[in-house]
Order: C-alpha cells, then sequence, then structure tokens
C-alpha cells in the first residue's frame, strides 16, 4: 500500500501482488475488486474512504482517497460521544447493504482531526442485496465488535460510564461467525499476514495504557 502525495492531494494505492505462492494473485486480485465493490456502493457517504476519480477499476490496484487522523488504538483524545457516533455510522454502512466485517481491529477503526469516526480496510466487506439472516448476523457481528471496543475504552474508570452500552450490547455471537472465526478467518490470516505480507497484525492498545483523554462531546451530526 502506498501513499501518493502531490500539491492538492493525498492518496493510497493498493496493489494487489501475489507471491510465488499459486493463486496468491488470485486471491489478491478478488481483495481489491471485493473492497472496490464496497466502496462504490458507500459513495459520498462521510467516514468511508472514496475511489479516486482515476482509480483504473481494474483487479490489480485500487486508488482511493487518503482519510486523515489516527487509528483507534493511537488516538490521544476521544470525544465523550464518540462511540455513539461509530455505532451511528456503522449503521449507514449497513443502511447501504454493506458489511464491514473487520471491525474487530482497532486499526480499522479512525478517529478524524475532528474527532468523528471513520472506517477503514473493506477488503473484507461484503455487499449484500438479500437484507436476510446473512445480512442481519452480520450486521449483529459488526456491532457486536463496537460493544467489545467501547466497554474496554469505558470500563474501570478509563472512560465516562454512561458511554459503557451502545448498539451492539447484549449480541451474541451467531453460529455463522463461529464458522468462519475457526475456518475462514485462520486461512485469511494466514494468506494475507504470511504469504501476500499485505496485512499487519493486530494493532491493540494495551493493558496498562496510555488511554485517551475524553473531552467535549460532538453533539448530533
Amino acid at each position: 500500500m502506498l501513499r501518493l502525495r502531490a500539491e492538492g492531494s493525498d492518496r493510497i494505492l493498493r496493489e494487489a501482488c501475489g507471491s510465488w505462492v499459486p493463486f496468491t494473485g488470485w486471491v489478491a486480485r478478488f481483495l481489491c475488486r471485493r473492497e472496490r465493490r464496497a466502496l462504490l456502493k458507500l459513495e459520498g457517504l462521510a467516514g468511508v474512504p472514496h475511489l479516486d476519480p482515476e482509480d483504473s477499476g481494474s483487479g490489480r490496484e485500487l486508488l482511493r482517497n487518503h482519510l486523515p487522523g489516527a487509528p483507534l488504538s493511537q488516538t490521544i483524545f476521544l470525544p465523550r460521544d464518540y462511540f455513539d457516533h461509530l455505532d451511528a455510522l456503522v449503521e449507514r454502512v449497513h443502511g447501504r447493504g454493506v458489511c464491514h466485517n473487520d471491525l474487530h481491529k482497532e486499526q480499522n477503526i479512525l478517529v478524524l482531526p475532528d474527532g468523528r469516526p471513520a472506517l477503514l480496510d473493506f477488503q473484507l466487506a461484503s455487499v449484500h442485496t438479500d437484507l436476510g439472516r446473512a445480512f442481519e448476523s452480520r450486521c449483529e457481528e459488526d456491532l457486536r465488535h463496537l460493544q467489545k471496543h467501547r466497554r474496554r475504552y469505558t470500563r474501570d474508570g478509563r472512560g465516562p460510564s454512561e458511554q459503557s452500552r451502545g448498539k451492539g450490547h447484549g449480541l451474541k455471537r451467531r453460529p455463522l461467525s463461529l464458522v468462519w472465526r475457526r475456518t475462514g478467518k485462520p486461512l485469511y490470516n494466514f494468506v494475507t499476514r504470511r504469504v501476500l505480507h499485505t496485512r499487519d497484525g493486530e494493532q491493540r492498545r494495551p493493558s496498562s495504557g496510555p488511554w485517551p483523554a475524553w473531552q467535549e462531546p460532538l453533539g448530533p451530526d
């Protein structure tokens, strides 16, 4: 992944490069096309990357805008209602028929300079035309992961207690997500980290901190 800086432009180029291992090029191109399909569905939505007008549309590379800010795992401040806005953003993504499917990673959740949330890395995102049980299950899984982050950042005096419950409170892992966790996810992690070398490991804020300073709430959108 390359960051392309020019006057008046700051873009990210993701190249779908395989390795010497058979079929890895196909996997890389598949993930690239998957991300592009999701971003096309989310066009015009604030808080997600946007495809650059010069994006080639090929399966070999993806060109998008750069979102400034810090990953949740590295931010030094959070508005008191940050997680409420994060829940709302993910629900707007779901409203377009898109599920992120990779929100357990703190590095995929961004804090913009104004304190608002944004989402990154839609390689695993799914686009749904049938809004049935599979879609509902993945929506719940997205919200369940947000609740885990919310709880971790607010418990034990780390944050405002009134922010401890969000849209994902009380949701349980569904059988479909258990199947993915035990079969598909290990294979995906092996291919992307060990073979393609396109993804870092999970970046998680240490339990010892330091934890973000809480600031005035953003208020309604």
